[in-house]
């Protein structure tokens, strides 16, 4: 029985290695799910146990004490993109727990000024279509109870739809895994996302613009495959009891990327670090207070002299017997190259 899992390690190292030269996709999965988790600036893969953990940590669903339903809506650059989220998980029996997640980040109503000019050369507004792009990521995970010694074990199917209007449209498909196991107080967790290489299929509408690109002397899009590489995310994480009506959560998240020399804290030309840290003060379990600190990154200024950038996040969580709405405010400061962005979750527990 428990040599499986050392067959499924070299079957998914394997296809990873074998995708080295691939490039990335599907980066508005990087973003995140709940509002709870981006208040704590991500550090959430050991501490997370709601209907966000399908995302976060699938194998956290067995701690779950009731079935849970969430909404989430955030907006991005000032408006311009929304990125929603709803997401289900419910425990089948003592060990056995499913969860699903549809996440969409789109930008609506863009101009296509393709047709602005009619044939006689006239500008006509009224030949002004709009469109959107959108993307979907669908997410259904499964999750064991002390799979082995002690450690849970969860995973999840992703299916992924892309779409640029009536241009474009790729499908992609994808697989996470996640393991947890407390180590007296504390408890420790990580997820490979993508463990396999998440395949992405863009299927290109030829007819909408070939005519506009053989005018213009461009080259036409081909129907290609994006490969999103995999990455791990590790967590620790302790409560710590201040007194009968305060305790504290903190926890210390890594993220490690395959994918090339990103603009992380610590990197090089085949892995990328970053840490995230989060803390959540918790009253009575009436009121939370979250900060977190991520997404580091070296700078360089005008003079090509080098400082450290970090993006600070707050947030709150209000409880109302089965009801919690939890609100974050990222980018706090305007540290980071990105605007403010305002996120709210609502989480109801069945």
């Amino acid at each position: 029985m428990y040599n499986k899992p050392k067959y499924l390690f070299f079957f998914f190292t394997f296809l990873t290695f074998s995708a080295f030269t691939q490039k990335y996709s599907n980066e508005f999965l990087q973003i995140g799910a709940g509002a709870r988790s981006l208040s704590l600036s991500k550090a959430v893969v050991a501490s997370t146990v709601n209907s966000s953990s399908v995302y976060w940590n699938p194998s956290s669903l067995v701690d779950l004490s009731n079935s849970e339903i969430e909404l989430m809506h955030a907006s991005y650059f000032a408006g311009i993109a929304n990125f929603d989220q709803i997401s289900y998980a419910q425990k089948v029996n003592e060990s056995d727990a499913v969860g699903f997640m549809m996440l969409r980040f789109g930008v609506d109503d863009i101009m296509n000024t393709a047709n602005l000019i009619d044939n006689e050369g006239n500008v006509d507004y009224n030949r002004i279509e709009l469109f959107s792009t959108a993307d979907y990521a669908f997410l259904f995970s499964y999750a064991k109870k002390d799979f082995f010694k002690g450690f849970d074990v969860g995973g999840n199917t992703k299916i992924i739809y892309r779409q640029i209007g009536s241009f474009a449209k790729s499908w992609g498909f994808g697989f996470d895994i996640s393991t947890q196991k407390e180590l007296g107080r504390w408890k420790i967790a990580a997820i490979v996302r993508d463990a396999t290489s998440t395949y992405n299929s863009w299927v290109f509408n030829m007819e909408q613009f070939e005519e506009i690109y053989n005018q213009t002397e461009n080259e036409l899009p081909e129907n290609s495959t994006e490969l999103t590489l995999p990455s791990v995310q590790t967590g620790i994480a302790r409560v710590f009891k201040i007194n009968n009506n305060f305790s504290t959560l903190s926890e210390l998240d890594l993220e490690f990327h395959i994918d090339g020399k990103r603009n992380t804290l610590i990197r090089s030309n085949v892995l990328s670090i970053n840490p995230n840290f989060g803390t959540e003060i918790k009253y009575k379990n009436l009121i939370d207070f979250r900060f977190g600190i991520g997404d580091i990154s070296r700078e360089k200024n005008f003079d090509n002299t080098e400082f450290i950038s970090l993006q600070p996040n707050i947030g709150l969580g209000f409880h109302f017997e089965n009801i919690r709405i939890d609100y974050a405010l990222t980018n706090l400061g305007n540290q980071s190259t990105g605007l403010y962005s305002n996120l709210f979750s609502l989480r109801y527990s069945l």
